[in-house]
């Protein structure tokens, strides 16, 4: 079996060693993993399985380490439709919000007749989550009621 082995300086030995220890994203760290193993001479059937994952992968992570060396090891941008909301809307959104309590749909329809836009509640929701806002479903709970039930009047005796 023919080993293609990864050949490394110290320098970039290191710093492969300190993404895998103390790196933030998880797949950043894999593949730094995966280039310090091919580095020691294991086989990519070897580091596949360790790493639970196609030999496949591991061949693409080597080739595209040779290509682009660090440039490799993050996530690359991906396609996708470009955002419908500007920071000018999403500013108006941020002032909507912190003025009083809405719902989605309440700001979907908002949105659609002071700016033109249309979008989903769901992306709506995501993009909201995106600027740091969370909430919560309101429950309604019949223990909180403002008035006494007769098993709890005091008795008059």
């Amino acid at each position: 079996m023919r080993v293609v082995r990864v050949e490394l300086t110290d320098t970039d030995r290191e710093l492969l060693e300190i993404i895998v220890k103390k790196g933030s994203d998880w797949r950043e760290r894999e593949r730094a993993q995966a280039i310090l193993l091919l580095a020691e001479g294991h086989t990519t059937f070897e580091v596949a399985e360790k790493q639970g994952v196609l030999p496949e992968t591991i061949r693409e992570r080597r080739s595209k380490w040779f290509k682009a060396g660090f440039a490799s090891l993050p996530d690359q941008a991906r396609s996708g439709a470009p955002s419908k909301l500007s920071d000018e809307h999403r500013a108006r959104l941020k002032a909507w919000v912190e003025a009083e309590p809405l719902t989605c749909r309440v700001l979907v329809d908002r949105l659609e007749t002071e700016c033109g836009i249309r979008l989903s509640a769901n992306t709506l929701r995501n993009e909201l989550k995106r600027m740091g806002y969370v909430w919560k479903r309101t429950r309604y709970s019949l223990k909180k009621s403002a008035t006494p039930s007769a098993s709890h009047k005091p008795s008059a005796t």
